[in-house]
Protein backbone atom coordinates (compact mmCIF):
# COMPACT_ATOMS: atom_id res chain seq x y z
CA UNK A 1 0.00 0.00 0.00
CA UNK A 2 1.57 3.71 -0.73
CA UNK A 3 2.60 6.24 1.76
CA UNK A 4 -1.12 8.13 2.22
CA UNK A 5 -1.40 10.99 4.14
CA UNK A 6 -4.53 12.63 5.40
CA UNK A 7 -5.04 16.74 5.40
CA UNK A 8 -7.72 18.95 6.43
CA UNK A 9 -5.63 22.18 6.58
CA UNK A 10 -5.55 22.74 3.06
CA UNK A 11 -7.37 23.18 -0.11
CA UNK A 12 -6.36 21.48 -3.36
CA UNK A 13 -5.17 24.02 -6.36
CA UNK A 14 -8.13 23.55 -8.81
CA UNK A 15 -5.66 21.53 -11.71
CA UNK A 16 -4.60 19.12 -8.91
CA UNK A 17 -8.85 18.85 -8.26
CA UNK A 18 -9.44 18.63 -11.69
CA UNK A 19 -6.70 16.01 -12.36
CA UNK A 20 -8.14 13.79 -9.26
CA UNK A 21 -11.70 13.78 -10.78
CA UNK A 22 -10.80 13.06 -14.12
CA UNK A 23 -9.38 9.91 -12.54
CA UNK A 24 -12.08 8.24 -11.14
CA UNK A 25 -16.30 8.27 -12.07
CA UNK A 26 -16.75 11.75 -10.33
CA UNK A 27 -14.92 13.85 -13.61
CA UNK A 28 -17.90 13.26 -16.08
CA UNK A 29 -20.66 14.06 -13.20
CA UNK A 30 -18.95 17.52 -12.25
CA UNK A 31 -18.16 20.72 -14.20
CA UNK A 32 -14.56 20.33 -14.20
CA UNK A 33 -14.01 22.27 -17.56
CA UNK A 34 -15.48 25.34 -15.74
CA UNK A 35 -13.21 26.15 -14.28
CA UNK A 36 -15.12 29.23 -12.47
CA UNK A 37 -17.63 27.17 -10.90
CA UNK A 38 -15.79 24.22 -9.89
CA UNK A 39 -13.18 26.46 -8.30
CA UNK A 40 -16.10 27.91 -6.43
CA UNK A 41 -17.23 24.73 -5.34
CA UNK A 42 -14.09 24.04 -4.05
CA UNK A 43 -13.50 27.42 -2.10
CA UNK A 44 -17.48 27.22 -0.60
CA UNK A 45 -17.27 23.72 1.24
CA UNK A 46 -16.58 24.12 4.68
CA UNK A 47 -14.33 20.72 4.82
CA UNK A 48 -12.18 19.29 2.49
CA UNK A 49 -10.21 16.35 3.64
CA UNK A 50 -7.43 15.45 0.99
CA UNK A 51 -5.59 11.85 1.01
CA UNK A 52 -1.62 12.67 -0.54
CA UNK A 53 0.33 9.96 -2.12
CA UNK A 54 4.00 10.76 -0.37
CA UNK A 55 2.61 13.84 0.41
CA UNK A 56 3.08 14.98 -3.42
CA UNK A 57 -0.15 13.82 -5.41
CA UNK A 58 -3.28 14.47 -4.69
CA UNK A 59 -5.01 10.87 -5.03
CA UNK A 60 -8.28 11.66 -3.22
CA UNK A 61 -10.85 13.67 -1.53
CA UNK A 62 -13.86 14.03 0.87
CA UNK A 63 -15.44 17.57 -0.38
CA UNK A 64 -18.06 18.51 2.19
CA UNK A 65 -20.63 20.74 3.80
CA UNK A 66 -21.01 21.03 7.07
CA UNK A 67 -22.64 22.68 10.70
CA UNK A 68 -20.31 20.22 12.38
CA UNK A 69 -22.67 19.14 14.90
CA UNK A 70 -25.88 17.91 13.23
CA UNK A 71 -25.62 17.12 10.00
CA UNK A 72 -22.37 16.95 6.98
CA UNK A 73 -23.68 16.48 3.43
CA UNK A 74 -20.66 14.90 1.75
CA UNK A 75 -20.69 16.30 -1.71
CA UNK A 76 -17.81 14.77 -3.29
CA UNK A 77 -15.92 11.64 -2.31
CA UNK A 78 -13.18 11.26 -5.33
CA UNK A 79 -10.23 8.58 -4.79
CA UNK A 80 -8.29 8.12 -8.11
CA UNK A 81 -8.83 4.92 -9.79
CA UNK A 82 -5.01 3.70 -9.75
CA UNK A 83 -5.53 4.38 -5.87
CA UNK A 84 -9.25 2.45 -5.33
CA UNK A 85 -9.32 -0.20 -3.42
CA UNK A 86 -7.14 0.34 -0.61
CA UNK A 87 -9.10 1.64 1.79
CA UNK A 88 -8.80 5.62 1.07
CA UNK A 89 -12.39 6.39 0.87
CA UNK A 90 -13.28 4.79 3.85
CA UNK A 91 -10.38 6.51 5.81
CA UNK A 92 -11.48 9.92 3.73
CA UNK A 93 -15.24 9.43 5.64
CA UNK A 94 -13.40 8.50 9.09
CA UNK A 95 -11.41 11.39 8.76
CA UNK A 96 -14.60 14.03 7.99
CA UNK A 97 -16.14 12.26 10.96
CA UNK A 98 -13.12 12.77 12.60
CA UNK A 99 -13.35 16.82 11.78
CA UNK A 100 -17.07 16.69 12.95
CA UNK A 101 -18.72 16.30 16.82
CA UNK A 102 -19.71 12.78 17.29
CA UNK A 103 -23.31 11.85 16.16
CA UNK A 104 -22.69 14.23 13.44
CA UNK A 105 -24.96 12.04 10.41
CA UNK A 106 -22.99 11.99 7.41
CA UNK A 107 -25.47 12.25 4.21
CA UNK A 108 -24.35 11.95 1.00
CA UNK A 109 -26.19 11.04 -3.01
CA UNK A 110 -24.25 8.12 -4.26
CA UNK A 111 -23.42 8.06 -8.07
CA UNK A 112 -25.42 4.45 -9.40
CA UNK A 113 -21.83 2.05 -9.61
CA UNK A 114 -20.59 3.20 -5.79
CA UNK A 115 -24.10 1.78 -4.31
CA UNK A 116 -22.82 -1.77 -3.45
CA UNK A 117 -19.59 0.53 -1.48
CA UNK A 118 -21.45 2.63 0.60
CA UNK A 119 -24.06 0.21 2.26
CA UNK A 120 -20.63 -2.32 2.22
CA UNK A 121 -18.95 0.42 4.43
CA UNK A 122 -22.12 0.96 7.04
CA UNK A 123 -24.22 3.70 4.78
CA UNK A 124 -27.96 2.68 5.19
CA UNK A 125 -30.27 3.78 1.97
CA UNK A 126 -32.69 6.53 2.88
CA UNK A 127 -36.19 6.15 0.93
CA UNK A 128 -37.05 10.07 1.75
CA UNK A 129 -34.18 12.00 0.25
CA UNK A 130 -35.21 14.70 -2.85
CA UNK A 131 -33.34 16.43 -5.03
CA UNK A 132 -34.52 19.69 -7.47
CA UNK A 133 -32.45 21.01 -10.39
CA UNK A 134 -34.93 23.42 -11.16
CA UNK A 135 -36.66 26.60 -9.81
CA UNK A 136 -39.76 26.23 -7.85
CA UNK A 137 -42.45 26.93 -10.37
Amino acid sequence: MSNITYRSDIKPHIEDAVTLYSNCSLGTRRPITDKIRFQAMLDNANLIITAWDSQQSLVGMARCITDFVFSTYLSDLAVDEHYQRQGIGKQLIKEVQNHTQPGCRVILLAAPQAIDYYSHIGFQAHPSAWTRLEPLI
